[in-house]
């Protein structure tokens, strides 16, 4: 997958994306990025066509599975999927098939969304919101590459009465597929590459190890591959975030690291995400979760979302230049302090946060 040439859409300017409110504060998030692409039409002439479809929990309540058929179509015929968040309380009693993470999963394994990404980058305006000392959130910028189709979240699992068991497994294409799209990430970058495992330990953290290695050296020359135990990299992202520049990592621990980094940027309603296939399809969806406690309420932080917009028109619709200006949009905010009670106390509402991005959005229209 070539991070450098993303496909176009087959109509130009116009862009077929799936939404997928999904549940929680999911809804509230999703419709603040329909009013931000609204404005983004308007002034950049783009045209987005949304077909918003079921995931999660609404979809187990109203078509009674976690990802319906109908969705599964649409997605087919879409360059990208805009997704708010699954799951909550309301549906923990049922069974594993009735889940709404497993929509997650399964539309996750559907269109091979084998390559997650996760940038975390630090903003001056946001230090003191982090528990880390200022001196250590300077000049952070990395990005953690998550294999996401395998490992043990989509191996062979059982459970009885005394026993349970997850089987991890990893094969040598499932690596290095991976690995060629971190390796293209990372030449974009600093040109370095962080291997997170336990080959200490673990046969399948060896295979990474052998096949990551391999791979980097004969395909990547030019990128510097430095490997570090999990354990390891958990400490030192907080120590010494600002030395990071790619983190590769397989499924389970990329899951675990990228919550533990939004702590760098003090919060998990900061951080966006994209999952991409070889196609250029991605999922697109902020890593916050669904947080049904305060759902309805106008609290939720709409900014990991509207930094998912961001990626999604830079990874998939190639709109790079749209990308960056409502990056641009979004830092300008922070550093006026309009921020979600999730960091301040006197904090904005969803809608009002969106109202200043799309007024920032409106100044800077080309």
């Amino acid at each position: 997958m070539n991070m450098s040439k993303i496909r176009p859409a087959d109509t130009g300017r116009t862009f077929r994306v799936v939404g997928l409110p999904g549940d929680g504060i999911g809804p509230e998030v999703y419709q603040s990025a329909c009013r931000v692409l609204g404005v983004m039409e308007q002034l950049y002439g783009l045209t987005v066509e949304l077909d918003e479809q079921l995931i999660g929990g609404a979809a187990v309540d109203a078509a009674g599975a976690p990802l319906p058929a109908e969705t599964i179509e649409a997605c087919k015929n879409a360059d990208a999927a805009l997704l708010g968040a699954v799951g909550g309380p309301k549906w923990d009693g049922n069974p594993a098939e009735m889940r709404p993470e497993l929509g997650l999963l399964k539309i996750r394994a559907e269109f091979n969304l084998f390559c997650n990404l996760r940038p975390i980058v630090t903003h001056p305006a946001l230090h003191s919101f982090s528990p880390l000392r200022p001196d250590r959130l300077e000049n952070v910028d990395l990005m953690i590459v998550r294999e996401l189709t395998g490992g043990s979240y989509f191996g062979k699992k059982w459970r009885d009465h005394d026993q349970a068991e997850d089987v991890c497994r990893y094969t040598r294409e499932e690596v290095e597929r991976v690995t060629r799209s971190a390796g293209r990430i990372a030449q974009q970058r600093d040109g370095r590459i962080t291997l997170v495992d336990k080959a200490n330990v673990l046969e399948t953290s060896r295979l990474w190890r052998s096949v990551v290695g391999q791979v980097i050296a004969e395909e990547f020359p030019d990128v510097a591959l430095e490997n570090m135990y999990v354990d390891a990299a958990a400490m030192h992202l907080l120590t010494r975030p600002a030395d990071f520049d790619v983190m590769l990592t397989e499924n389970l621990f990329g899951d675990i690291l990228s919550d533990e980094a939004s702590m760098l940027c003090g919060s998990l309603g900061l951080l966006p995400s994209a999952s991409l296939n070889e196609n250029r399809f991605g999922l697109y969806e902020p890593v916050h979760g669904s947080a049904p406690d305060i759902a309805g309420q106008g609290k939720a932080n709409p900014y990991a979302m509207l930094l998912s917009v961001a990626m999604m028109l830079r990874y998939s619709l190639d709109c790079a230049d749209e990308a960056a200006a409502l990056e641009k949009c979004i830092h300008a905010c922070w550093n006026e302090g309009i921020l979600t009670r999730d960091l301040r106390v006197d904090g904005c509402s969803t809608s009002e946060v969106t109202d200043a991005v799309c007024g920032q959005l409106a100044a800077l229209s080309p």
